[in-house]
């Protein structure tokens, strides 16, 4: 089982990285690609929140806490 917890870790970092480095880039150049592919990330790091407070684990286990998709990824 601790494979699956080291899993939910690195991935949940992950996905929060290449979030905000969605944002960044569409900021940066603010296509209607980079729109598109910032609100994946907003979809993806909100569902994965919410399955937390579901299942009562917290942000802090799969690293995804500090980001607020509202704010940070729109």
């Amino acid at each position: 089982m601790d494979v699956f917890k080291y899993y939910c870790h690195d991935f949940g970092y992950l996905i929060r990285e290449m979030a905000l480095e969605a944002k960044q880039d569409h900021v940066s150049n603010g296509t209607d690609f980079t729109a598109g592919y910032m609100a994946g990330f907003h979809r993806v790091v909100s569902l994965m929140q919410q399955q937390c407070v579901g299942f009562g684990v917290p942000l802090e286990e799969i690293r995804l806490d500090g980001i607020d998709p509202d704010q940070d990824l729109v």
